[in-house]
């Protein structure tokens, strides 16, 4: 059956800067192996399925995966799957703000001058990360364990461990071999710098380190750090994906709530249809 499928790239206002993600603007009816196995396919960090919510507080719902598995929640994903879904005539039952359901739950997206934005999601584990995965952290990077400003559990879900480091320099300069975890590393640019931070996500997979290019799960994440911590200030921007030729920018911001809100541009690539 053909299946209407975009492919957009988020966190970016110019086509293939950012992070690129393929949306089944349809998924309803498909197993759970038949969005594996086009997810597989697509070889992209995440594919999404849109599909009918199953609540009434909900616009839609998605499911999203990666090449190997199904995620309750990713950032990325979340924001180009409801601008697909807007593209494709979708109409939010409240102005102002779309509602998406996934496995974490109901997810807040909200229209914002920089593009769209989604409420960060609360840490399910944070505090000081043990100093024997900070060393062995170090070491995957070739680093100094001096050169680590600080390092700390930023988990939103998928299990960040969050790494701070002087400047944005020191982070465009790691040239990692093999990650112990899933780590997002952060340094801040001099003031005045048109970004805040600098940050590059790396993730252990089947033996190799891979980098992601824009990573809206762990923006989230740092920023929920760094704001509390007194490092940052609402609003700024981060950069990301410089290293891989990518022009990432992610817009952080809070409300009257101190929720904060992460969020950037999105722009559609390819429409087609999928055979599913």
């Amino acid at each position: 059956m053909l299946r209407a499928f975009a492919q957009v790239d988020v966190f970016t206002a110019t086509p293939y800067h950012g992070n690129a993600l393929a949306v089944v603007l349809d998924g309803e009816g498909l197993s759970t192996e038949e969005m594996q196995r086009f997810a597989t396919w697509t070889n992209l960090a995440e594919t999404t399925f849109l599909l009918p919510p199953a609540t009434a507080e909900a616009d839609y719902r998605v499911r999203i995966f990666t090449t190997e598995t199904e995620l309750p929640f990713a950032g990325h994903p979340t924001l180009g799957s409801c601008h697909a879904w807007l593209e494709a005539g979708g109409a939010p039952r409240r102005d102002g703000e779309i509602v998406q359901e996934c496995g974490a739950g109901l997810v807040r997206v909200r229209r914002t001058d920089e593009g769209l934005a989604f409420q960060a999601p609360p840490l399910v584990r944070s505090g000081p990360v043990d100093e024997p995965l900070v060393e062995q952290v170090a070491a995957g990077f070739g680093i100094e364990r001096g050169d680590i400003v600080d390092a700390q559990w930023a988990d939103n879900g998928p299990g960040w461990v969050a790494v701070l480091l002087a400047d944005a320099e020191s982070v465009l300069a790691l040239r990692p071999g093999a990650v112990p975890h899933q780590i997002g590393v952060a340094g801040p640019y001099p003031a005045g710098a048109p970004y805040a931070f600098e940050v590059r996500a790396f993730l252990p997979r089947q033996g190799a380190t891979v980098e992601d290019p824009v990573t809206g799960s762990l923006n989230a994440s740092l920023a929920q750090w760094l704001l509390r911590t007194g490092r940052a200030t609402a609003p700024y921007v981060a950069s990301q994906g410089t290293a891989m030729g990518r022009a990432g920018r992610i817009h952080i911001s809070t409300d009257a709530e101190e929720n904060v809100w992460v969020g950037g541009s999105v722009v559609t690539c390819v429409t087609g249809q999928a055979e599913l």
